[in-house]
């Protein structure tokens, strides 16, 4: 076998035997050591751009019996509520400023993005993406910031709550039948149509121009993990594992990726991925050693991870850094969401949603089970960072409504 894979109450846990991963080359641009610089100068242009608290749980922790917990709250992240608003937005705001300097023959700087004259040349441009609900939002802001327009492709499983914020960033909503894969499609579709320019989080690694913005996408996500070691820094603080969700795995490529460089020659923590149980495509694809699409299932309620096929760029960066693979069913994340919403002791209240306390859910399924904590050095001296990637992004069907 080429890796350890063990199943915890109908979950799947893959964790890489030793000697299996493949050997990864030179770190792609988008995390590279210095790879959140430019991004940050960008995000200034927002009204709300302060880092994102890095909060201790330790009442919790002590519940776990684990050394320490600490959780990265993005759930204020730039007014939108989701990590995702470092990526879409940047990204638009890369390709406005390639567009001016075409145009007036200069280079453009970030902050002249604002100004009456680019955005004037920025109102010529339409982007487009597919989305859950996140990524929608941070590329209608970023269009919105620099007064371009904006068309975001919704499938039929996006609520109405998660459509209403997108429309008040003022995106045109295109409703799609099927899933999240059909609107990818038909997001592509609508470059060639109707000349848009597509901001994607999951491209194929051989278009070059539209991976450059899938990159940027990512590129972005790196700096939440700079504000974690400058806080860590700060505190003193070191980690054993990280525990981060996926989706099509830009986030947890930027993780992995950008957390290896930074750490250099000091060593990495133990990287765990963590899926729902109804979208596994990186656990599967981890099983395989190949990238595997998964069919169409029944939907999950942490909808932001609802993804049958990971991106050609993020998984060779997963494949080769990620320790663990765990899957989560549905109630773990609800359970996840209360443990967060509802603490004990003197933790602080965070308002997760269900795919935002994914990585907390997969911590708790897997020191349910002592072999494979044990495996994974998950006891009493563990220091564990998960990452709490949005807050509730459709509040009556939220789980921590109610304690119970």
């Amino acid at each position: 076998m080429n890796n350890f894979s063990a199943m915890i109450d109908n979950a799947t846990a893959v964790i890489p035997a030793p000697g299996t991963r493949p050997k990864l080359g030179p770190l792609p641009w988008w995390c590279a050591a210095d790879a959140a610089a430019v991004p940050r100068q960008f995000l200034k242009n927002f009204p709300h751009h302060p880092p994102t608290p890095l909060l201790a749980l330790d009442a919790l922790a002590a519940r776990l019996g684990i050394g320490s917990l600490h959780a990265k709250d993005e759930s204020f992240r730039l007014g939108l509520s989701s990590f995702k608003g470092l990526g879409g937005a940047y990204a638009v705001m890369r390709v406005a400023q390639k567009h001016a300097e075409a145009a007036l023959g200069r280079p453009v700087l970030p902050h002249e993005l604002l100004t009456p004259e680019i955005r004037a040349l920025s109102a010529d441009l339409t982007f487009c993406c597919a989305s859950d609900g996140n990524h929608g939002r941070s590329v209608a802001a970023g269009a919105r910031l620099i007064g371009a327009r904006c068309t975001i492709f919704l499938h039929a499983g996006v609520s109405e709550e998660r459509v209403a914020h997108i429309e008040r960033l003022g995106a045109t909503i295109v409703r799609i039948d099927g899933s999240y894969d059909d609107s990818i499609a038909e997001a592509a579709r609508s470059v060639d149509r109707r000349g848009s320019i597509l901001v994607p989080d999951i491209v194929s690694a051989g278009d070059p121009e539209t991976a450059q913005v899938c990159g940027h996408v990512m590129q972005g996500y790196s700096i939440l993990v700079d504000e974690v070691f400058e806080t860590a820094r700060e505190r003193k603080l070191d980690f054993t594992h990280v525990f981060v969700q996926a989706g099509v795995g830009g986030l947890a490529a930027s993780v992995l990726g950008h957390w290896s460089a930074l750490a250099g020659q000091n060593g990495t923590p133990r990287f765990v991925i963590v899926e729902p149980e109804r979208a596994a495509c990186l656990t599967e694809s981890a099983k395989a050693q190949r990238l595997v699409t998964l069919p169409h299932g029944p939907s999950t309620v942490m909808a932001m991870l609802e993804c049958q096929s990971a991106s050609p760029l993020a998984w060779p960066i997963v494949h080769a850094l990620a320790d663990a693979y765990i899957t989560v069913a549905e109630e773990d994340a609800r359970q996840a969401v209360k443990h967060l919403a509802w603490p004990k002791g003197v933790d602080p209240v965070i308002e997760a949603g269900e795919s935002g306390a994914a990585g907390l859910a997969g911590l708790e399924r897997l020191l349910a089970d002592k072999t494979l904590a044990a495996q994974l050095g998950l006891d009493g001296k563990a220091k564990v960072l998960v990452i709490v990637t949005e807050g509730p992004t459709d509040r009556s069907q939220w789980s921590g409504r109610t304690r119970q």
